[in-house]
C-alpha cells in the first residue's frame, strides 16, 4: 500500500503562457488538424500552444500567418 508510482510524484512545472490561439482558430472554423497542415507543424504542438505551453517563437510565427493574420497582429493571438 505504501508503494508510489513514478506518476504519483511530484510533476514537472510547466510555465503557462496564456493565448488566443484556440479562439482565434475556432473563430475561422479550422480544426487543429487544419491548422497543424497550414503551419507544417504538428498537431501535438498545436494543442501544446493552446493549452499555453512555452513555445519557439519560429513556431508562434507559423501559427500567426498560418491564421492568416500579420506578424503586427501577433497581440492577438500571443499576449507579451
Amino acid at each position: 500500500m505504501g508503494a508510489e508510482t513514478v506518476g504519483s510524484q511530484e510533476k514537472e512545472k510547466v510555465k503557462v503562457e496564456p493565448n488566443n490561439v484556440r479562439k482565434v482558430r475556432e473563430g475561422l472554423l479550422l480544426s487543429k488538424a487544419e491548422l497543424a497542415r497550414r503551419a507544417k507543424l504538428s498537431v501535438l504542438t498545436i494543442d501544446r500552444v493552446e493549452k499555453g505551453m512555452a513555445c519557439r517563437m519560429d513556431t508562434k510565427r507559423k501559427i500567426i500567418l498560418s491564421l492568416g493574420l500579420k506578424l503586427s497582429d501577433r497581440d492577438k493571438v500571443f499576449k507579451g
